[in-house]
């Protein structure tokens, strides 16, 4: 049998298109809170977010067109480091990433 070529299927992205995903939603997600944010922990919070991202890699490319289930886990994994980090409030973040990103 030939393999054929996988039409719809793609790959994991590259890292800079991870490391530009991450900080546009947090642009988005920052933009929504109506918060200023000193830009020195605003790339500390994308750093984070992009370290989280890249050790789950594999489960996110997985489930890339769930943005509920991609929400859910940003949530769990990353909602309460960057609360604390920015120091706002855990849940105006949460409601405002799921505005931003579309879960």
């Amino acid at each position: 049998m030939a393999n054929f070529p996988t039409k719809h299927q793609s790959s994991l992205p590259t890292p800079r298109k991870i490391r530009r995903g991450c900080s546009k939603e947090l642009y988005r997600t920052v933009k929504r809170l109506g918060l200023y944010i000193p830009n020195e922990l605003l790339q500390q919070g994308e750093s984070l977010y992009y370290k989280k991202v890249i050790g789950n890699l594999l489960w996110i490319g997985e489930n890339r067109s769930n943005r509920k289930v991609l929400a859910d886990w940003w949530d769990q994994e990353v909602s309460a480091e960057l609360a604390e980090l920015w120091q706002v409030d855990r849940e105006k973040l949460s409601s405002a990433f799921r505005a931003a990103f579309g879960g």
